[in-house]
């Protein structure tokens, strides 16, 4: 009898960690998960310490190992890992932190990235990095700590991201992989090489300081047996490179047609859609080469505060709320559900704008900022309620829009995550884009399926990556349009659009002047 082969996938995400066992054809093993916590020193600031990532991490490989067994364990054959994107983990040459990880939400460093961007130009930046600069990346987070930290900077043997730190205690070796990689904006993206230019104008040797980049599917090493000690995994297990969030994300919405789009759904959105071909460096949404065949690149887009804005607006509005569904005897995300379809499609024309904590795509700014525009003493909690749920998809409509702008034409939206199980959320987003909205099962799209996707096809047992997803990924629901909302959607949306770019310039100067 031929023994199974198992696979690990584990994503290290902003709020927590989350690994699965499962075997060569889709079936969950084991899985746990543990809490990561944020540490917020100041306004801006947002950092994460490593040595929690990895106790986190040894806990879970622990719990997963143990319930699968001995016999499980020993037919593992490789770990795949993604991470949250971008952070500054600066390590010893012995692999020790040198201070917490500066993580994507941290803002701290804008003067820097306005430093970087007038010597090496604005187009010339975008056209190397292919994207709109942004604080979240690392080119100016290591500016910052070259500039302010100096003497742990002097120290710094590699800067790491946080997948990279897991595989470091895995195998030792220091690593980046190249989808991350072309996320930092220090990466040449026609060279796939770390920038000169980029180099020079930080007045640092990015060579020296960042791990050469690695294909996400590159076995980079394989377990220690001092790992094997420390986690329950068995020595030798291949570790590939692993990817972003993000592209993980991507995979396990079993995105592998060129006409659907997909969104992961949570604290944030992150939007893929494929395409045949590379878009203009200089657009607000740009193409990444991508590995699954018949789509030789994908759009990608994250979107900062979708998931995060009802959570906003319940922890601070909705004491109404969560007290009626109490009362009720149902979850107040139930209720708010229900709430939202007791106003007309529009909210009686309240706009809210989820901009909480800056945005990313498509309008790459720290300082945008979330309002409601449109309020009247008329105004209900039920509009207030649905303005959030319509703005947050007026957002990703934004989003898909611009990337049909530069070249894609999506007819269908996947919807994985948090946000797939919100049925009213759902309709709005299919009736704001005019396309089905395609819910996967509960056993599909989360993140870490994407990272068994990539363990298996990068030692093998996977021959075919789209038949995989297929085998791996399944569609529960389809939701259509509402005719009536889409028409109501149509009128709104160039408010949406216009209103947000003639306050942009004030938002700027407001941040800039008055330092909020």
């Amino acid at each position: 009898m031929i023994a199974k082969t198992y696979l690990v996938g584990m994503d290290l995400g902003t709020t927590n960690i989350k690994a699965i066992i499962t075997d060569s054809e889709g079936n969950l093993i084991a899985s746990a998960s543990r809490p990561n916590s944020l540490i917020v020193q100041g306004h801006g600031m947002a950092e994460q310490d490593a040595n929690e990532w990895w106790a986190n991490a040894v806990s879970i490989f622990k719990e997963i190992t143990e319930k699968a067994g001995q016999e499980v364990v020993g037919n593992i054959k490789c770990i795949s890992v993604s991470s949250q994107t971008v952070s500054m983990l600066p390590v010893d040459r012995d692999g020790r932190p040198l201070r917490n990880a500066l993580i994507w939400m941290d803002e701290r460093s804008a003067g820097e990235l306005y430093d970087i961007l007038d010597k090496v130009g604005r187009d010339r930046f975008i056209q190397i990095v292919g994207g709109q600069p942004a604080v979240a990346f690392l080119s100016n987070k290591l500016l910052w700590f070259k500039r302010n930290e100096p003497e742990l900077f002097e120290k710094t043997d590699k800067v790491l991201q946080a997948s990279s730190y897991i595989n470091m205690k895995l195998t030792g070796e220091k690593t980046m992989d190249i989808d991350q990689a072309s996320r930092c904006q220090c990466l040449d993206i026609s060279t796939f090489k770390w920038s000169d230019e980029i180099a020079a104008a930080m007045e640092m040797d990015l060579n020296e300081i960042l791990p050469e980049p690695r294909k996400i599917t590159d076995v980079i090493g394989h377990v220690t047996k001092e790992a094997a000690e420390e986690t329950g995994l068995a020595e030798g297990i291949a570790v590939v490179a692993g990817a972003s969030d993000a592209m993980a994300s991507m995979y396990a919405t079993g995105l592998s047609k060129l006409d659907e789009a997909t969104e992961s759904s949570g604290t944030t959105s992150l939007v893929f859609c494929g395409t045949d071909k590379a878009s203009a460096n200089d657009v607000p949404v740009v193409t990444k080469p991508c590995a699954i065949e018949g789509m030789p690149y994908v759009f990608d887009a994250p979107i900062n505060a979708s998931g995060a804005s009802i959570k906003w607006f319940l922890d601070t509005l909705g004491h109404e709320e969560i007290t009626i569904a109490g009362e009720k005897g149902i979850n107040v995300y139930d209720y708010i559900n229900e709430l939202a379809l007791e106003t007309v499609p529009g909210s009686h024309n309240l706009f809210y704008f989820p901009y909480l904590g800056g945005e990313r795509a498509p309008l790459w700014n720290s300082y945008s900022r979330g309002m409601f525009i449109g309020l009247t003493q008329a105004t209900t909690r039920a509009d207030m309620v649905r303005s959030v749920f319509e703005g947050t998809a007026f957002a990703v409509r934004h989003v898909i829009e611009t990337i049909k702008e530069s070249g894609a034409a999506p007819k269908a939206l996947r919807i994985t995550g948090g946000g797939a199980k919100s049925r009213t959320w759902c309709r709005i987003k299919a009736s704001m884009l005019n396309m089905p909205v395609l819910i996967l099962d509960e056993g599909s799209g989360d993140v870490p399926v994407g990272d068994i996707l990539i363990a298996g096809s990068g030692v093998g047992v996977f021959d075919n990556l789209t038949e995989a997803m297929d085998k791996f990924i399944k569609v529960k629901e389809v939701i259509e349009p509402d005719p009536e909302w889409t028409k109501v959607y149509d009128k709104m949306y160039p408010y949406y659009v216009d209103m947000y770019r003639h306050l942009d310039s004030d938002l700027a100067k407001m941040e800039k002047e008055l330092s909020l």
